[in-house]
């Protein structure tokens, strides 16, 4: 995965927003035209509302079915108007809400959880029909450990906590390109 430049970050920030107000509007998608490379791979990304530094949606992807602004863009809106854990965020509210955009890196399957750096990657973990999935920041913002981070993702699966101690459950791990309106620009190795 390359890293976006700062220029690239701020642009997908802005589109985030732009994309968001216009669909809150009048349902509607702007337009977005780049030359930038980075910008117009298929990549993986998740966006992150906050208001009053409060979760207020968060939906993503791992496949990206076109280029990153794009894929940008349809999370913005999901992330507004889908995520089932929260009502709609309304026009009147927007100006009160923040944007992340973490941008995924490739899932490896872990062997060990030796493997597992908490802060630097992020968890998915399957089992038959449930799956969950924390993203980097996440573990380091609650101080967990590799095993509670391991128990909180299997747990948001809506599985047993403990589950993944047995080995009966597909762990993955992902790093992510995190940047924030707030101006916090994390990166994690992918």
């Amino acid at each position: 995965m390359s890293k976006l430049s700062l220029q690239e970050q701020k642009e997908l920030l802005a589109l985030a927003r732009t994309t968001i107000e216009s669909y809150l509007r009048d349902g509607s998608m702007p337009e977005f035209k780049t030359e930038s490379p980075n910008l117009l791979k298929k990549l993986g990304v998740f966006v992150t509302l906050n208001k009053h530094n409060m979760l207020r949606g968060c939906i993503g992807n791992f496949s990206a079915r076109g280029p990153l602004y794009h894929n940008v863009q349809m999370m913005a809106i999901a992330a507004a108007v889908e995520d089932p854990r929260f009502r709609q965020v309304t026009l009147g509210e927007l100006k009160d809400i923040g944007i992340e955009i973490s941008v995924l890196s490739d899932l490896v399957p872990v062997d060990s959880i030796d493997g597992i750096c908490v802060g630097e990657h992020g968890l998915y973990v399957t089992k038959g029909l449930s799956r969950g999935v924390l993203l980097p920041q996440v573990a380091t913002e609650y101080g967990w450990d590799t095993d509670t981070f391991l128990c909180e993702t299997c747990e948001k699966a809506g599985m047993d906590p403990d589950e993944w101690r047995d080995g009966s459950v597909k762990i993955e791990k992902f790093s992510a390109q995190i940047f924030s309106e707030a101006g916090t620009f994390k990166t994690g190795t992918p």
